[in-house]
């Protein structure tokens, strides 16, 4: 007994070694902590070799006795067990069936056997071990249920606790934490409960270990109350406790009350951990608590707490996410050891903010230091190319995912069909879609929205009614996706339609349903319909959002409807949106446009730090009322404000020059426009120009600028010059641009009008009588080629699902 003693010496004489409390850098503690640890893992073989020597020579000399109460000495608590030892621990497992009937039927070590081999995570040998013990006992369950815990085996677990206690063994407090881990990685609540009653009548509830596990099963199964009501009857709180309480508020969104718990922490003296930190950051990030988070990194600082990838990952989190970029970059390049999951939170971090060159360089970096791509990576990546639109890079990444087989992934996969889809390549989306083998819900609705959104709404159709027949019922994910498609494609009687079977499926339309169809109506010149469905809306409970009221707004101008836009601006007041800057500019617009000036200029008045939507929005008023000299009051004002105009300013600005026939100022604009803000003139822009010198008689003007346009003049700029050929007399002209313009819009009654006036005004009433004939005609045609439609569409429209019923 005495060599055994001896042997042990060196692992007691071991120096405690924290490297938390090291003042010394990250580095140096990190190459310090090592070599201990590893001197101490030797010391610990090599006893282990010295406790099997002894034993096998005590079984060699028939002392069975003594080598059973060394081995009881060793306990595998210095060796196997406690530094999961395996190949140690296999060797005197081997030795004991050498051994004989005596050492492999011990209670003491058959159990000590199956909790080696738990330990070591070895799930089916420590399964066949324990199913042959003769005598279970409290340990060898709590070592069984323990290691289904934790290699995911939940429902072994709960199966487990049960048939220990149907055995007569009382689940103690290391099997009930075990127990309730696994309750609320099922969310079995009721289960959980179960096993809270039994804590309470055995009295395990005094216990710290227990209740903070009870804490942490009610937060994960969202009964926040309940983890509430265990929080507060917990006497002595540990950190795990406080840990378990913040984490709970901070997974369901509660994040206020998350940072609430925290800062009580710190009144009472509780050292934080990572994992505290860890949490207080990330509902600090969902609040936008820039100062609080801030705090949160200081205290990990000031706490001594090592920057590793646990840590330093949710301070890049916190700082991506609230927009602080450069904050996260220093503390990625602070910390000493990265791993893949802290290069995708910069990647994300930079993508998000629309840094893609950064995104895609730390890509590169990330390679060249032999860190490989996971799906995360890549779907950053294709998120990436999604909103550059770029579909090369789309390409590569598809590639990459194609070679390292992530295109089976499904969440890859589903990105890699969002990105065809918003690059506009709704065909390679299909043949992605299509070699896909288990297409769920979230696909088919990635393809109908791909297709919905290029304004493919046939297509859009088919493959909503394919999914079903294929036997996947839509949500309103799907149906949304194809009332969009349908708004895109100015196909208004077929949107409100697909609303209606929706409703008639039961299907309960969402805010996303109604902001689709009031701002889809309202893009398609529906004025009064948006402003229908907003009242049914609100009938309905549902308020709308920034989107929807803006389109509310744009509708009120298309029917000239100041007093609905006045009844919109009383509930954006009641509602308290006026902290959107989008939401002012639209109420300026709807104002002027809408016919009071003296509105828009007052709420254009108290915006006191302007962007350029609302300068914009002023100058398209003025110009609207011909106010020129106010439209350029407010260029200049921006100017001041070193503010760049864009196209929309430049329209605004022309379109004043053309509404008070100012040629000059009109002309210097132009050339402005071209030569110091190096921006090229669009349709729009060509279109003021030859409106305003046609309206002013520079016919000739007006035709050189058509004739030098790099564009094909559209509809509009052609009828601007027929307008003028009217007035100064100039029939062939207007006969020429009247044949061009009967091509380009057969439909439009406005251009044989202005024709015939041409004809009127030069005396010529045989054609003008021609004309009306030719008009009349046109219009017989067009009546009955609707009716045919009209009566072909009754014909062949399938009733929807609870119409056929």
């Amino acid at each position: 007994m005495s060599a055994s003693s001896s042997s042990s010496l060196p692992l007691h004489t071991t120096p405690n070694f924290n490297p938390s409390h090291s003042s010394k850098s990250t580095k140096i503690k990190q190459i310090q902590s090592f070599k201990p640890t590893h001197k101490l893992h030797e010391q610990k073989q090599v006893e282990s070799k010295s406790y099997f020597h002894q034993i096998s020579s005590l079984c060699k000399q028939s002392q069975i006795k003594e080598a059973i109460t060394l081995l009881t000495e060793m306990d595998f608590k210095n060796g196997c067990v406690y530094e999961r030892a395996l190949s140690t621990g296999q060797q005197i497992h081997a030795r004991i069936l050498k051994t004989g009937g005596f050492y492999s039927k011990n209670e003491y070590i058959e159990t000590k056997l199956v909790i080696f081999y738990a330990k070591c995570d070895l799930l089916n040998v420590a399964n066949q071990l324990f199913h042959k013990l003769e005598k279970k006992n409290v340990f060898s369950w709590a070592a069984i249920i323990g290691l289904c815990c934790r290699m995911g085996s939940n429902e072994k677990a709960l199966m487990g606790f049960n048939e220990m206690h149907e055995n007569g063994f009382l689940p103690d407090n290391f099997v009930l934490p075990n127990a309730l881990k696994a309750c609320s990685t099922l969310q079995m609540v009721g289960f959980g409960k179960g096993v809270h009653g039994y804590a309470l009548k055995m009295g395990y509830n005094s216990c710290v270990f227990v209740s903070s596990s009870l804490v942490d099963m009610y937060g994960k199964c969202g009964l926040l109350d309940d983890a509430n009501k265990v929080f507060d009857e917990i006497v002595d709180r540990n950190v795990v406790t406080w840990n378990s309480m913040i984490f709970s508020y901070a997974q369901n969104g509660m994040d206020e009350e998350a940072l609430k718990v925290f800062y009580c922490m710190r009144m009472v003296d509780v050292e934080p951990t990572r994992v505290t930190v860890a949490s207080f950051l990330s509902a600090a990030a969902n609040v936008d608590a820039v100062d609080e988070g801030r705090q949160g990194h200081a205290i990990a600082i000031l706490s001594g707490l090592e920057l590793d990838s646990i840590l330093g990952s949710s301070i890049i989190n916190f700082y991506s996410k609230i927009g602080f970029i450069e904050d996260a970059e220093l503390v990625f390049s602070n910390m000493v050891e990265k791993d893949v999951v802290t290069w995708n939170l910069l990647i994300s971090g930079y993508v998000q903010q629309g840094k893609i060159e950064d995104a895609l360089d730390s890509c590169r970096l990330m390679r060249s230091e032999n860190f490989g791509f996971d799906s995360v990576t890549l779907t950053t990546i294709l998120s990436a190319s999604t909103k550059m639109r770029n579909v090369e890079l789309g390409k590569e990444c598809h590639g990459y995912c194609i070679r390292n087989n992530f295109d089976s992934d499904v969440v890859v996969a589903n990105s890699i069909i969002e990105m065809y889809g918003k690059c506009e390549s709704t065909g390679k989306a299909r043949r992605v879609f299509e070699k896909t083998v288990q297409k769920d819900l979230t696909f088919w609705n990635t393809l109908i929205a791909a297709y919905a959104e290029s304004g493919l709404s046939g297509e859009a159709l088919k493959l909503f009614y394919q999914m079903q027949l294929e036997g996947v019922p839509p949500n309103v994910v799907s149906w949304n996706s194809v009332i969009l498609g349908f708004l895109r494609n100015a196909q208004v009687t077929e949107a409100e339609n697909i609303f209606s079977e929706m409703q008639c499926m039961e299907i309960q339309p969402n805010l996303i349903t109604w902001t689709s169809l009031i701002s889809g109506l309202a893009q398609n010149g529906h004025g009064d319909r948006p402003i229908h469905y907003f009242k049914e809306m609100q009938i309905r409970g549902l308020q709308p959002n920034t989107v929807s009221i803006i389109s509310l707004l744009s509708a009120c101008i298309n029917v000239s409807s100041l007093e609905f836009g006045k009844a919109i601006h009383g509930y954006i007041i009641r509602r308290q949106f006026f902290s959107s800057l989008s939401i002012l500019t639209s109420l300026v617009d709807m104002y002027a446009k809408c016919g009071n000036l003296y509105l828009a200029r007052k709420f254009y008045n108290m915006v006191n730090y302007k962007e350029l939507p609302i300068y914009n929005a002023m100058i398209s008023g003025y110009s609207l009322h011909g106010q020129a000299g106010e439209a350029f009051e407010v260029f200049n004002r921006m100017q001041k404000e070193n503010i760049e105009p864009d196209e929309i300013t430049f329209t605004g600005l022309l379109s004043a020059c053309d509404h008070t026939g100012l040629v000059e100022k009109g002309l210097k604009v132009f050339n402005d426009m071209i030569s110091e803000y190096r921006m090229k003139p669009s349709m729009h822009h060509y279109g003021c120009m030859v409106s305003l010198l046609s309206r002013c008689g520079n016919l000739e003007e007006a035709l050189r600028f058509v004739l030098e346009m790099p564009l094909e003049p559209d509809a509009q700029i052609l009828g601007s010059i027929l307008s003028a050929c009217k007035e100064q007399n100039k029939i062939e002209l207007g006969e020429y641009l009247s044949q061009y313009l009967f091509k380009l819009e057969p439909d439009n009654s406005g251009n044989y009008v202005a024709l015939s006036n041409t004809y009127a005004a030069a005396g010529r009433w045989d054609e003008v009588l021609k004309l009306r004939n030719i008009m009349r005609e046109k219009k017989r045609k067009k009546a009955k080629e609707k009716a045919r439609l009209q009566l072909d569409s009754n014909r062949n429209r399938t009733p929807c699902v609870c119409c056929r019923r």
